[in-house]
């Protein structure tokens, strides 16, 4: 089992690369998240990305009403991604409590909520857009593993995902994550 760091270093890259690959028609498309366009669900990846760094560093948290993408989303993805990368790969970094807005967490398990939010949104970023994305399987039954312990431990009055929905159990990988996370399944 590699290191959720190692996970996350994986994983940006593969949804930064839809990122980048977005055209300018694309940025106003539904995306599987309710009420999120493409442009707002790459503008909460961003976000995030900067949250964790400044959780994780002891800097001070972003506004969470500002467009972090200004004229070159792809950028502002990647440069946020590589903040919280080298923010995690810090000395004691995964070891540290940091406080998000879900609360406080081991560091392990911050970054182990990263590698879940690049590999959905990624997925959900596909889906807007009818493109195809792969990450490794087993860095994806990884998450699901993890999701699945954590979503229990989640109280009845914080749902930051949907309810489960349902899915075959022979589903790619990825479909079973996104599920598992409150998205339907259709073909596409």
């Amino acid at each position: 089992m590699s290191s959720p760091v190692v996970r996350l270093s994986v994983a940006l890259p593969v949804t930064g690369a839809l990122v980048d690959g977005l055209g300018s028609g694309q940025w106003d498309l539904p995306t599987p998240c309710p009420d999120w366009t493409v442009r707002a669900l790459v503008n909460h990846l961003v976000l995030g990305h900067r949250r964790f760094a400044a959780a994780v560093t002891g800097g001070t948290p972003p506004d969470p009403g500002e467009d972090y993408l200004g004229a070159d989303p792809g950028t502002a993805y990647r440069a946020s991604g590589e903040a919280m990368l080298a923010a995690f790969r810090a000395d004691g970094a995964l070891e540290r409590a940091v406080t998000i807005p879900a609360g406080t967490l081991p560091g392990v398990v911050a970054c182990e909520l990263r590698v879940v939010e690049a590999l959905v949104h990624g997925w959900d970023l596909a889906r807007a857009t009818g493109r195809t994305l792969e990450f490794p399987d087993d860095m994806v039954e990884q998450s699901i593993a993890f999701s699945r312990v954590q979503l229990g431990r989640l109280p009845a009055d914080r749902t930051p995902f949907g309810p489960s929905k349902p899915v075959d159990d022979d589903a790619p990988a990825l479909d079973r994550l996104a599920a598992l996370l409150g998205r339907s399944i259709s073909p596409r």
